[in-house]
């Protein structure tokens, strides 16, 4: 059982609570009262999801950023977290410990409790944080587009994967550089987007691995065809001045990862809604794409349909 898909397969034996919906989405939901509580957990290892020479407030910082997002993204609002921290050295705890608590302020993600461990010798670092959020009204997921709905993203594509490229010498030094590889180190989801928007949509999720994959996850959860125009999907001036706007630089945004943008479907008659909600947040919000009838993704450059890309996104 190699791969993160077939593990994910074996579990959904074992997930049967209504509250698993059926791990076809990022984030658990329990019903409590009159409310739902969203429960999500990540984990950022050393050398998978964090470079070990990245600062250690930053590597705390993205570990509460990433649990936030999910939390968003599944239109509630932050109640608490727990993590479990491997022990280091005391100087790397500190630091870790200072942007931990500038990241649980930042969003509103107070620090329940948690656990600590001893790693043995030379072993990675790795962090794992719950979130939980709760919400009094429906829970977004994956599985809700439906034919005829428009698909839209949140922010820009493409900005921490070529901060990691810059970082790991894959591509050149750029002026943007500094502001590409913060994009990388500390993601920053505007938190206040996924529960606005939540009321106006029909299925939800932040992009984490990467914008073509996580659209065919939405596409296979939902069990509808999602098509996506490459030209539509936005990028930052950062981006496009250190990589390009040709079709080769967006498809490595697309399938980059670490975006952590809002990426969701919602019906056409909500289309002011929507605009007008990210405007009054100031989080710019673009169409690129249509949910149809049928299955998968199909991606298009201006009115010309294009061959996927073998790799779509991240995959353990």
């Amino acid at each position: 059982m190699t791969t993160e898909f077939a593990l994910i397969e074996a579990l959904r034996g074992i997930a049967r609570s209504p509250g698993a919906r059926g791990l076809m989405d990022d984030a658990a939901v329990i019903e409590i009262g009159g409310e739902k509580l969203v429960l999500t957990l990540d984990t950022l290892v050393e050398s998978v999801h964090f470079l070990p020479g990245d600062p250690p407030a930053s590597v705390a910082w993205k570990l509460v950023a990433v649990n936030a997002s999910d939390i968003s993204a599944k239109g509630a609002e932050p109640l608490g977290c727990l993590y479990s921290h491997a022990l280091g050295d005391d100087e790397w705890d500190s630091a870790f410990l200072d942007g931990l608590a500038e990241a649980c302020a930042h969003f509103n993600l107070p620090l329940l409790g948690g656990d600590t461990v001893r790693m043995p010798e030379g072993a990675p670092r790795s962090f794992s944080l719950t979130a939980l959020g709760r919400t009094s009204s429906a829970v977004p997921s994956r599985s809700g587009a439906q034919p005829g709905d428009r698909v839209w993203v949140s922010g820009t594509i493409g900005d921490s994967g070529l901060g990691l490229a810059v970082l790991t010498g894959r591509a050149a030094e750029a002026e943007a550089g500094e502001w590409l590889t913060e994009r990388y180190r500390r993601p920053s989801p505007d938190t206040r987007l996924g529960p606005a928007l939540a009321p106006w949509v029909s299925a939800m999720m932040d992009v984490s691995d990467g914008l073509l994959i996580d659209g065919q996850r939405m596409a296979d959860a939902s069990a509808v065809a999602i098509s996506i125009a490459a030209d539509l999907v936005p990028l930052s001036a950062a981006f496009r001045k250190t990589a390009g706007d040709d079709l080769d630089a967006r498809l490595e945004a697309m399938t980059a990862g670490d975006d952590y943008c809002l990426l969701l479907a919602a019906p056409p008659e909500h289309t002011m809604q929507i605009r007008e909600t990210a405007a009054a947040l100031d989080c710019p919000v673009t169409a690129i794409g249509t949910v149809s009838a049928g299955a998968g993704l199909t991606l298009f450059h201006g009115d010309r349909p294009i061959s996927l890309p073998e790799r779509l996104g991240y995959r353990h």
